[in-house]
């Protein structure tokens, strides 16, 4: 794999069949990025963006991945960072890394998974605050 390889972003609603080397396809709706694996294998890379998984950024002009892409279960175990549309190379992990980065992000799903979310109470498309301002208690 080269030391630093730049990628192309394409915003799709779905992903195609073949995917093109170098392009980075990426689906709003379906929160998901997709591409070829950056060390050249070939295997198809899919990052699923969510506050658990990869979080995308895009600048107007490129996007980064964060974390960094691992391909543990593929056989070239590649190691990369996508920033500002460039693939940095990433050092490679032993099984101990890997077994440790996956237990993390196990417990980090858990954890988001469990914690209650707190909801809104919503009438006619506006939210009500169950607080009155300051100036309305005043009256």
């Amino acid at each position: 794999m080269k030391r630093e390889a730049t990628l192309k972003h394409e915003f799709v609603e779905f992903v195609p069949e073949d995917l093109k080397e170098g392009v980075i396809y990426v689906s709003i709706v379906y929160a998901t990025a997709v591409h070829k694996c950056c060390c050249g294998c070939g295997s198809e890379v899919v990052t699923p963006i969510s506050p658990t998984d990869w979080q995308l950024t895009f600048d107007g002009e490129s996007i980064s991945l964060h974390p960094s892409v691992g391909n543990w279960g593929f056989h070239c175990k590649s190691h990369y960072w996508i920033r500002r549309n460039r693939v940095i190379l990433a050092p490679q992990w032993s099984q101990k890394e890997i077994k440790a980065g996956r237990a993390k992000d196990w417990l980090a799903q858990k954890e988001y998974f469990e914690t209650p979310k707190l909801l809104s109470v919503k009438d006619s498309g506006k939210t009500k605050s169950k607080k009155r301002s300051w100036w309305k208690r005043k009256k």
